[in-house]
């Protein structure tokens, strides 16, 4: 009792360090956290905005450091150029070459056959969103002759108002491995305790023989048992039943569908590696009903000059040669009697590609993750709240919820059950 009394004093010691230097850290983290977060909010003005418009719209062609991907660098770009230039240029570089601008002229002769694409749908607000995410991603050092008109490339340098949120998740899963140790030696010195304390009679040898004999004797009373024989029969019974009905239920799910593809496309290089956005390649995912196979031109945008030489890319280049579409094999695909609008999920509801479609860019090969069914569907329905904030649409229906419930308004609140949502 004494050994027992020391021990779990010892414990309760550890714990109490272990807890006092977490609350610290943690502590500590928070408010390093703040500061960084401060100091990212006053030094990037709207780049958290415009890193979202800078991963769907530039980073396919351009880095925010000096390094050229297909057009030049954007290290230091507002200092080569002003705003009101850029702007320009963004929304139609061809009108400001044609103007005469010497600028311009310079950087279309430097990079032709290649002309930048034009944004006019853009309005003055985003690209300087766009400018403040490139400043926010590296200090701006001027260059010789290489600027353009301020389209973002791929972000190779974290930008600064990232770097809170990395911090802060780098710390929470080290802390997560502390406490996880803390754990391993408390039931390692509960181990020793309850040996330390336990009788020790000696008597294991002895009790061997007489165990397997009486476990011989309940065996063979058991099998001469009528009731037991029935009971087993029936639960076999139970069991082959149940999997041929879940066999049933799995007619027509293509879970873990992985298809080879005509060209071996991989998206962990793409959207993982080189984080290019959905959108860039299924270019109606937030806002049309599909999101639609890319074509060849979309290719030929960076592979025009990317990799020329590769056979994968030179079956690009024969299709096009050939007037015919690469035939992709499609890999997550809905009954007929279903409908399904990519636009009123990712735009409306704001919900993930990774939600549906997994870790898309992880996969070499993509493969369908999720079951796609009724069920998974109308769960989902029941467990997501809807994305009400900043959207006065939903105000008066916020409002009603909390009238008669406490809960969040989710989906299946404003009708995401009824059975016309999803089968006209």
């Amino acid at each position: 009792m004494h050994t027992d009394f020391i021990g779990f004093s010892l414990i309760k010691m550890y714990s109490r360090s272990v807890i006092s230097t977490l609350v610290i850290v943690l502590i500590a983290l928070f408010s390093s956290y703040q500061s960084v977060a401060q100091e990212a909010a006053a030094a990037g003005g709207d780049a958290a905005k415009g890193k979202e418009l800078f991963s769907t719209l530039c980073q396919q062609c351009h880095a925010v450091t000096d390094e050229k991907v297909i057009g030049p660098g954007l290290k230091g770009i507002k200092s080569r150029r002003d705003e009101a230039w850029l702007i320009k240029w963004i929304k139609n570089p061809q009108a400001v070459i044609s103007s005469g601008d010497a600028y311009a002229t310079a950087l279309y002769a430097k990079y032709q056959p290649l002309v930048m694409q034009s944004f006019p749908d853009l309005s003055d607000d985003d690209i300087k969103n766009i400018l403040a995410h490139v400043e926010a991603a590296g200090k701006p050092a001027p260059t010789d002759g290489t600027a353009s008109g301020g389209t973002a490339g791929p972000a190779t340098t974290a930008p600064a108002s990232e770097s809170p949120s990395g911090l802060f998740t780098a710390v929470l899963v080290a802390l997560l491995v502390v406490m996880m140790l803390v754990l391993g030696v408390l039931l390692v010195l509960v181990s020793v305790l309850s040996k330390a304390v336990a009788p020790t009679t000696g008597t294991e040898g002895t009790q061997s023989t007489p165990f397997f004999q009486r476990l011989k004797s309940n065996l063979s009373a058991a099998a001469s048992n009528s009731t037991l024989r029935s009971i087993v029969l029936w639960l076999f019974v139970f069991v082959v039943t149940k999997q041929t009905f879940d066999g049933l239920y799995s007619v027509g799910v293509s879970q873990g569908y992985a298809p080879k593809q005509p060209i071996a496309f991989s998206h962990k290089l793409h959207a993982g590696q080189y984080q290019i956005n959905c959108n860039y390649c299924h270019t109606s995912v937030y806002k049309g009903k599909i999101a639609t196979i890319p074509s060849a031109n979309i290719c030929m945008n960076c592979h025009g000059e990317i990799k020329r030489e590769s056979p994968e890319i030179q079956k690009i280049y024969k299709a096009i040669e050939e007037d015919r579409p690469v035939e992709w094999v499609r890999v997550h695909n809905l009954p007929d009697l279903a409908y399904f609008n990519h636009a009123q999920h990712t735009n409306v509801g704001q919900v993930q590609c990774q939600t549906c479609h997994g870790e898309i860019e992880k996969m070499e090969v993509v493969e369908q993750r999720s079951s796609l069914t009724m069920g998974w569907c109308i769960d989902c329905h029941r467990k997501t709240e809807v994305a009400t904030k900043d959207n006065a649409y939903y105000d008066k229906l916020v409002a009603l919820h909390k009238k008669g419930s406490k809960e969040p308004l989710r989906v299946a609140n404003i009708g995401g059950l009824e059975c016309s949502k999803c089968h006209y």
